[in-house]
């Protein structure tokens, strides 16, 4: 949990991108969004899948560019960087992504697959230093050294994630985007891949913006959560306060969709429909702190029924 002091490591103002402008397929990816990510803490970002939270992820690492906006990385304006910086940028932050299958190669063996960093940045000179740092990443991420001359095919799901874990980390990064990280593992290897990124988080002195559309994840490795719905963050704040006092409509549904493990409580749960109707009326909305931390998009008159609701 951040503090009064922390850095602000990530800042993101007004941030607004749309895909295919100006033609008849086009579509709102990012409207109007705005939070900032301090140094040391995950920030989670969780919604449903079109809802624009990898798309942010994206525009983040400069894969995407938005229309309009900032994006300040470090206190720097990433939209200001020169070809030659961004090489620079991507040593401090990386992305784990959801297919752990898909973002490997699969012609090279494991040593290479984490080596390309270090070679591109230039880590390693002599290849005994190299294997080295393969080595000491591979165990970092709880594989062995014996995996290191495989192909990703002979890895399980969560393995081949480890091994993106173990490549991201490669470069020394300051921020890391974790995509979805655990959406195609099994149930029983999603909480070890979790508290992996829980410990390297400690021992590297990580940040995280974990995107995920599983909110009790979430809620259990995030400091703070923004909740997205088509292109707008609708809700943010503590990992506490937006799990157990939603505010809006659209979190407060999502949070109902969430599994209970207890069997009584399971049968007694009741899914709660989202109407986004009332968000198409035209009336302008804004983000409102209804408590310390604690924002909602809403109108005025929205705005006092949650305070209101929360008394």
């Amino acid at each position: 949990m951040q503090n009064e002091n922390a850095k602000k490591l990530v800042e993101i103002s007004n941030l607004d991108l749309t895909f295919n402008a100006g033609k008849s397929n086009a579509t709102k990816a990012i409207d109007n969004i705005s939070f900032d990510i301090y140094e040391g803490e995950t920030f989670g970002l969780v919604g449903e899948s079109g809802s624009g939270k990898t798309t942010i992820g994206r525009t983040i690492l400069k894969l995407y560019d938005q229309d309009s906006g900032t994006i300040k990385f470090d206190g720097e304006d990433l939209g200001k960087l020169k070809k030659k910086d961004l090489q620079s940028f991507r040593k401090k932050a990386q992305m784990i992504f959801q297919d752990p299958q898909a973002s490997l190669n699969g012609r090279l063996r494991v040593e290479n697959i984490i080596g390309e960093g270090l070679d591109q940045v230039g880590f390693t000179k002599k290849h005994d230093e190299r294997a080295a740092k393969v080595l000491e990443l591979l165990k970092m991420v709880g594989l062995n050294k014996d995996h290191a001359s495989r192909y990703p095919h002979e890895f399980s799901g969560g393995q081949k994630q480890r091994i993106g874990i173990a490549r991201a980390l490669a470069v020394q990064p300051k921020f890391i985007i974790a995509d979805e990280p655990i959406s195609a593992l099994d149930v029983s290897v999603q909480a070890q891949v979790v508290n992996l990124l829980a410990d390297l988080q400690k021992k590297n002195n990580l940040t995280y913006l974990f995107i995920a559309h599983d909110l009790a994840m979430v809620k259990y490795i995030s400091d703070r959560i923004g909740v997205m719905h088509w292109g707008k963050l609708v809700e943010l704040g503590t990992a506490d306060e937006v799990y157990n006092h939603p505010l809006h409509p659209y979190t407060k549904s999502l949070l109902s969709a969430v599994p209970e493990p207890d069997p009584i409580s399971e049968k007694k749960r009741v899914i709660k429909p989202y109407d986004a109707s009332f968000e198409q009326d035209g009336q302008d909305r804004q983000m409102v702190e209804v408590e310390p931390g604690h924002f909602v998009l809403a109108t005025p008159a929205e705005a006092e029924k949650y305070k209101a609701e929360q008394k």
